[in-house]
């Protein structure tokens, strides 16, 4: 016969299986495994519900499935299983639970009296750490995951997840506005470095001067080398605080084609980073993709860029880069690539003369673009006096179809819908995009709302800004004026429900080769996005991106912060399975697509896979709750 310490070992063996358990100390798990009773519940036997009252137990799952039913109904919305535990927010809250927990087979538990919960969350840093954060415990740990599975290639490579502080070692090199010319290329050269940040008083930076200026600002025009440095440096340089993290270094890269960002804290001067400390080990980085697409002249050349920017995802993703930066990164050298094509498009060109702005919709216009992504777009202008909109219209679509067929060549699909600025349906006046939107939002029928879904959805990217603006402003004054638009929007959001399964783990579809799949776009992000667009819809916020919009709407809504954290947490942990997914398509010449087989998924994995779709339900819940549906 087994010893009783054996035993507690043996359960010890077993918990440490399991998050959270895997991170907690030895000791800590014995002093568990001490306290932990051994229950039976026969098949359809509830373990606990809401009339039961006070919660007096913790449970954690040693054999079989439970499933977890809607308070009041026979509805279930998730299943639990080996490992898993509950009701975490209910003992925390100290309140009753708000559903029901039923054995679906025999299920054999651990129970832990609520005093020795308590006890273990005093006692154990890695149990309270999971217990509070939940879902960001257990994405950290899969972000960890995939940066040991990809450790092989990218050990030296900076995470951009970095703080600048980490980054920038080195003390920056300064001159003053009043150095001559010649000292500071000396210092340049002595000091073996590519730029000089000019500072005055309080090292508050004013200027920076590079060895790219050398040619058309010192070489070219005879500059004198007595020259004070403030007639050569470029002035107002652009900074980002130390706590900035490296992909914002990045971004500011891509959007101005800096090579260089300062790091400066209350006006200080604190750092310098360039492109090599982020990007020194990838055959191609942020500022070199950007300056080749500013420099391109040709299709070709766009072609090459467009290539660079999904091989710069790709390198991206091995280093285990977040799906929120990753996303952006990706769109920001997406509208780089667009706004050089319309540029060269409309050079020299007539069509160019009239005042209008290309917009992107859908993910483009969320800056949320994956890999894998086709075109969604239009344009907005002004009809100048003496002109129709028709006539506007016959000079813009030829234009348009040249830049939609550009970037069909530059892998962006052509919309198979046909949402695209050569389509004379989306090209369009100020006022008629007014008509238009009024017409959806007046009728609020299925095809009306599927289309508020992708056009709401909007952004300028090359032309008069001011005309997006000012049909942004508009729209959010029709849509928090009809409440009834909101209602029509929400009800259509909670038709499509996260694929949390009711006999298996997750409720998979598919034919053929994709039997027993997920689409992750349609059941898994979709969610996220169709709430957020409704909650800043409703609360005024301009933004479009999902992040924004739901972190600009909770203030105003009165959503706690760490909801909304654990609502995103869990968008973007489905983002980043798709972003995985399509980069091992395009690693074997597959084509891409937003489906994966959760059976393929690892355990730890699986588990925050179902965990999202919960905060997908809860994220719908409250929908459903501010709208009464």
């Amino acid at each position: 016969m087994a010893s009783p310490n054996s035993l507690l070992a043996a359960t010890a063996d077993h918990l440490a299986r399991f998050a959270p358990f895997d991170s907690m100390a030895r000791e800590h798990l014995l002093w568990l495994a001490e306290r932990l009773k051994l229950a039976y519940y026969g098949k359809d036997e509830v373990l606990l519900a809401p009339d039961q009252g006070e919660i007096k137990r913790f449970y954690i799952i040693k054999q079989g499935a439970v499933q977890v039913q809607q308070a009041g109904t026979d509805d279930a919305w998730l299943e639990l299983h080996e490992g898993e535990v509950f009701p975490l927010g209910a003992l925390l809250g100290g309140r009753q639970a708000i559903s029901t927990f039923k054995a679906i087979t025999d299920v054999f538990t651990y129970e832990l009296e609520v005093e020795d919960f308590h006890a273990l969350f005093r006692l154990s840093p890695a149990f309270q750490d999971f217990s509070t954060r939940r879902i960001a415990t257990l994405l950290e740990r899969s972000q960890r995951s995939v940066q040991a599975r990809y450790a092989a290639t990218t050990a030296e490579q900076q995470s951009l997840r970095s703080p600048l502080s980490s980054i920038a070692r080195r003390k920056p090199v300064t001159c003053r506005p009043g150095t001559p010319l010649k000292e500071a290329l000396e210092t340049i050269r002595d000091n073996r470095i590519s730029a000089i940040v000019v500072v005055e008083d309080g090292d508050q930076p004013v200027g920076v001067f590079s060895v790219r200026d050398l040619i058309g600002r010192v070489i070219l025009p005879g500059t004198d080398l007595a020259t004070p440095m403030a007639q050569v440096m470029t002035p107002n340089p652009m900074s980002l605080p130390s706590t900035a993290h490296a992909f914002e270094a990045a971004m500011l890269m891509a959007r101005h084609g800096f090579r260089h960002v300062l790091v400066a804290d209350g006006g200080r001067l604190t750092g310098v980073i360039s492109e090599k400390d982020l990007f020194s080990l990838q055959r191609v980085g942020v500022t070199q993709i950007s300056a080749a697409i500013r420099a391109a002249t040709g299709q070709e050349a766009l072609v090459r860029a467009a290539e660079d920017i999904r091989q710069l995802g790709h390198n991206m993703m091995a280093q285990g880069v977040a799906a929120e930066q990753l996303t952006q990164i990706l769109s920001t050298l997406n509208d780089i690539l667009t706004r050089r094509i319309i540029e060269l498009e409309c050079a020299a060109r007539d069509e160019c003369r009239v005042a209008y702005c290309w917009l992107a919709f859908g993910s483009e216009g969320r800056l949320e673009q994956t890999l894998s992504t086709d075109q969604d777009n239009g344009l907005i202008f002004l009809v100048p006096e003496g002109e129709t909109a028709e006539s506007v219209r016959a000079v813009l679509l030829p234009l348009a179809e040249r830049i939609n067929r550009v970037l069909d060549a530059c892998g962006f699909p052509l919309c198979k819908g046909e949402i695209m600025a050569m389509n004379p349906k989306w090209c369009l006046s100020l006022e008629e995009w007014k008509t238009v939107f009024s017409r959806w939002i007046d009728a609020g029928d299925p095809e009306s709302l599927l289309n508020a879904s992708i056009f709401f959805d909007f952004r300028p990217l090359l032309g008069q800004e001011n005309l997006a603006e000012d049909l942004q402003g508009w729209l959010l004054a029709k849509t928090t004026a009809t409440p009834r638009f909101l209602h029509q929007m929400a009800a259509n959001a909670l038709r499509n429900r996260p694929p949390l399964g009711v006999v298996r783990d997750f409720a998979t579809d598919g034919e053929g080769d994709l039997a027993n799949t997920l689409d992750l776009k349609l059941n898994g992000t979709t969610p996220f996005v169709d709430a957020a667009r409704v909650f800043a819809l409703a609360s005024g916020v301009p933004a479009t991106g999902t992040a924004a919009r739901l972190r600009g709407a909770a203030a105003k809504m009165n959503i706690p912060t760490a909801e909304v954290e654990a609502w995103l947490s869990s968008f973007y942990f489905i983002q980043m399975l798709r972003l995985h997914g399509q980069h091992e398509e395009m690693q074997a010449g597959k084509p891409m697509d937003n489906r994966i087989n959760p059976d393929e998924l690892n355990d730890l994995d699986r588990r925050i896979l179902k965990e999202s779709f919960r905060q997908a339900r809860k994220v719908q819940a409250r929908l459903a709750l501010d709208y009464k549906i």
